[in-house]
C-alpha cells in the first residue's frame, strides 16, 4: 500500500509534464482575480508556444492573482501524459476536444483522491480506514479510464459516496477538541481575530476577507473553505484538516503563521506586522 506522503507527492501539479491545460480549459471573467475575459476552451493570450506563461513571474502585479491560486493537483499531467498519450492539443483537433471534456472530470477526481488520501492517514479514524482505502481505489481506477469513458463520467454520484466517509473521518480525528460547527457559514469580512476555532468544522465556510489573525485553527476542518484575502497572520494552522495549498496561497499570512513542517509558506506572504 502506498503511503500518504507518496500519494500526496503524486497528487501535485507538474507543469513540465503538462500542455498548460489550466491555461486553456477553464474560462474566467474580468474581475479582481483576472485582468481580462477568457472563454472556456480558448488559450490565454499570455500562453507561449512552449506552453509556458509569459507573465508567470508577474501574475499578481499584472492582475492575474486568480491564476496563482489554481491547483490541478496533478490532473493536468495525468490527462496530458496518460489519458491523451502526450499528444499536443495545438496540432491535434481530436486531442483538443477531448482535453476540454476530460480535464474538469479528472480534476474533480483528483481532488477527491487528495482528500481521501489525507483522511486515510488520520490515526483516530481507524474505523473508516478500510472504507476510505476502497473509495480511493475506486476513484483511482476511474481516473485511469480512457478519454471516452471519462468524458461521459458523472462525478456527482462518486462524490456523494465519498463525502460521508470524509465527514466521518473528520469527526473522528477532531473528537475531543470541542470545536464548534460553523460549516457553510457566510463569514465574509468577519472579525475572528484571536478566535478559538481548534477542532472546528469550517467546511465550505466563506471567509473571504475575514480576519483570522492570531486565531487558533489547530485541527480545524477547512474542506473547501474560501480563504481568499483572509488574514492568517499569526494564526495557528497546525494539524488543520483538508487544507489545500491553493487555499493558503489565496490568503494573507506572514512568517508568524503557524504551519505544519511539511507545508511550504506562500512566497507572497508578508513579514510579521
Amino acid at each position: 500500500m502506498t503511503t500518504y506522503d507518496q500519494r500526496r507527492a503524486a497528487l501535485r501539479a507538474d507543469c513540465t509534464r503538462c500542455h498548460a491545460l489550466c491555461c486553456v480549459v477553464p474560462g474566467f471573467a474580468r474581475s479582481s482575480d483576472f485582468a481580462i475575459d477568457k472563454p472556456a476552451g480558448r488559450p490565454c493570450p499570455n500562453l507561449q508556444a512552449d506552453f509556458r506563461c509569459g507573465v508567470h513571474s508577474e501574475l499578481r502585479v499584472r492582475g492575474f492573482p486568480g491564476c496563482t491560486v489554481y491547483d490541478c493537483l496533478g490532473a493536468g499531467q495525468h490527462v496530458t501524459q496518460v489519458v491523451l498519450g502526450g499528444h499536443d492539443w495545438r496540432t491535434s483537433p481530436d486531442t483538443a476536444e477531448a482535453m476540454v471534456e476530460v480535464f474538469p472530470v479528472v480534476r474533480d477526481l483528483f481532488e477527491l483522491l487528495r482528500y481521501l488520501a489525507e483522511a486515510a492517514s488520520f490515526p483516530r479514524a481507524v474505523e473508516v480506514h478500510d472504507a476510505l482505502e476502497a473509495a480511493y481505489a475506486e476513484i483511482e481506477a476511474l481516473a485511469g479510464a480512457d478519454a471516452a469513458t471519462l468524458s461521459s463520467l458523472d462525478v456527482d454520484p462518486v462524490r456523494r459516496r465519498a463525502v460521508p466517509l470524509l465527514r466521518r473521518a473528520s469527526e473522528l480525528q477532531r473528537a475531543g477538541l470541542g470545536g464548534a460547527d460553523r460549516a457553510g457559514e457566510q463569514l465574509i469580512g468577519a472579525d475572528l481575530g484571536g478566535a478559538r476555532l481548534a477542532g472546528a468544522s469550517l467546511r465550505g465556510a466563506v471567509l473571504v476577507g475575514a480576519s483570522l489573525r492570531l486565531a487558533d485553527l489547530r485541527g480545524a476542518d477547512l474542506t473547501g473553505a474560501d480563504l481568499r484575502g483572509a488574514d492568517l497572520r499569526g494564526a495557528d494552522l497546525r494539524g488543520a484538516l483538508f487544507l489545500l495549498d491553493a487555499q493558503l496561497v489565496s490568503a494573507r499570512g506572514d512568517r508568524a503563521t503557524w504551519l505544519d513542517d511539511d507545508r511550504e509558506r506562500p512566497g507572497h506572504w508578508a513579514e510579521p506586522g
